[in-house]
């Protein structure tokens, strides 16, 4: 059975159909063309697929796509400011917290959450904050690093 759905996406009212059984991933993907959504296990195990839905962190591939009707989404095309991009986007790229990309947008949407909760966040609470989400490629110290710096330029400290 196809559904229609409305909700809000990045700031912008939206509309798409979905299958019943569809997850909020594949709709985010496949319907809204957000590929920055990615699948990495499709179990909610790896974050690759994390959003803001009002406002929580949640693995969008463990979410139905008819649960999103009348609610708030935020994926990492909405971290950004039109074509200035957000401190933690800044600084993953400065520290250089990114390899494949598989994991960053995961790690940049859990990192925005951790962040608008606990804007000066010790390095255990960033490691807690960011233990949703796998990376494959590289050591999570750059992560960390950039997270902690982003904080820092985010409170107007030098």
């Amino acid at each position: 059975m196809s559904l229609l759905i409305e909700t809000t996406v990045n700031g912008d009212q939206r509309e798409f159909v979905c299958e019943a059984d569809e997850t909020l991933m594949d709709a985010l993907r496949n319907r809204m063309s957000l590929t920055g959504v990615k699948e990495g296990c499709g179990t909610g195990d790896c974050g690759a697929c994390s959003i803001l839905l009002d406002g929580e962190l949640v693995c969008s591939c463990l979410v139905l796509g008819a649960e999103a009707a009348g609610r708030t989404i935020e994926t990492v095309e909405g971290i950004s400011d039109g074509d200035e991009l957000h401190p933690l986007q800044q600084k993953f790229l400065e520290h250089a917290a990114l390899q494949c990309g598989i994991c960053t947008p995961g790690f940049l949407v859990a990192a925005k959450a951790l962040l608008e909760r606990n804007p000066n966040p010790t390095e255990e609470e960033i490691r807690y904050g960011l233990a949703g989400n796998l990376c494959r490629c590289t050591g999570y110290d750059k992560i960390v690093r950039a997270v902690q710096a982003a904080a820092v330029e985010m409170n107007g400290e030098s």
